[in-house]
């Protein structure tokens, strides 16, 4: 199955549909068909699960950068930086690696520890 981004005027994802491959042969194919099946002329976009089509699967409020030619999340916290390579956002801090849960703290911008 082909999954498809439903974009709004100010590219972001407002749905995202499915559609078989039997009909979407293409990106341009699914297209087509989601404009003549909804009877309007949408921005849509292909998505994959896996990452292998704009870097990260589109979800509700995600923002599709042309530039980039990728899907980036919502961003959780101000202090996070996109990377560039994963069109995800990175906390400035890296998480601690020693097996402990932790929690983002934007106030002080480190990880507290979960007990």
């Amino acid at each position: 199955m082909a999954h498809f981004a439903k974009l709004d005027n100010t590219n972001t994802v407002i749905d995202v549909n499915v559609v078989h491959n039997d009909i979407a042969t293409s990106e341009q194919a699914g297209i087509d068909f989601l404009n003549q099946l909804y009877g309007e002329n949408c921005w849509w976009k292909q998505t994959s699960y896996n990452g292998t089509i704009r870097k990260n699967f589109a979800g509700i409020g995600y923002l599709y950068d042309k530039n980039r030619d990728a899907f980036i999340p919502p961003k959780d916290y101000t202090s996070w930086i996109l990377n560039e390579a994963t069109c995800n956002w990175d906390p400035p801090v890296a998480y601690p690696d020693d097996g402990k849960r932790y929690a983002w703290n934007e106030a002080t911008r480190s990880w507290d520890e979960l007990t």
